[in-house]
Parts: C-alpha cells; structure tokens; sequence
C-alpha cells in the first residue's frame, strides 16, 4: 500500500491536531472540519469524520491528562451527557445546510470563539 499526498495531509494533520487537542482541551474538530472540506469533502461528511477522529484523539488525551491527575469526571460525564443528546440534533439539521453555508456559518463560529478568546481577561 502507498501514501498518497491527501493521505499524508491527513495523517500530518491528525499528528499536529491531536497534539493541539491534548494541549488545549479541544476536540480538534475546529481544525479537522476545514481541513477536510478543503480536501474535497463536503460539509456533513467532514463533520460526521471529524467526529470518529476526535473520539479517537479524545479518548488519547483523556488517557494522558489521566495520568497527571487532570481530568474531572463528574463535570465530564455531565458534559458528557448534554452532548449527546446535542449531538444527536445537530447531526440532523447538517443534513438541511448545504457545504458553502455550513463553511460561512462555521467560520463565524470560529471568529467569535476567537475574538471572545482575544478580548477576555
């Protein structure tokens, strides 16, 4: 089997992504999303991949902050527990949005989420 150049972003991203996420406590999908959809896929498949991705990346960081006494079960499992039913509903309505509002409406959301970052004390 050979690596073809998307493979290598791929992984190269998955590399530098989970040890973002680990770092800062993102999910990573912020970064996995819009490198996807610039790799061809559209909105709803990118999100749906994104999500297997930061399970994944997740579970690692998870595993690691573990073993530095960094990581507070209930709060977790109670965020935890909202997500998923939030996640069920925003699963529904991506498939109503189409790839070119889905990158408008997300790049919004990271704006603000940047501002936010950049202007609280």
């Amino acid at each position: 089997m050979y690596l073809d150049f998307n493979m290598l972003i791929i992984i190269s991203g998955g590399l530098l992504i989970g040890a973002g996420a680990a770092f800062f406590g993102l999910g990573g999908g912020f970064l996995i999303v819009p490198l996807l959809i610039f790799l061809g896929y559209s909105a709803q498949k990118s999100a749906g991949t994104a999500a297997l991705a930061i399970l994944i990346i997740s579970f690692s960081a998870l595993v690691a902050h573990n073993r530095f006494s960094n990581v507070d079960y209930k709060t977790g499992l109670l965020l935890g527990l909202g997500g998923l039913f939030g996640a069920q509903i925003g699963a529904r309505l991506s498939v109503h949005i189409s790839t070119d509002s889905f990158r408008k409406v997300f790049a919004l959301i990271l704006v603000a989420l940047a501002v936010s970052l950049f202007v609280r004390k």
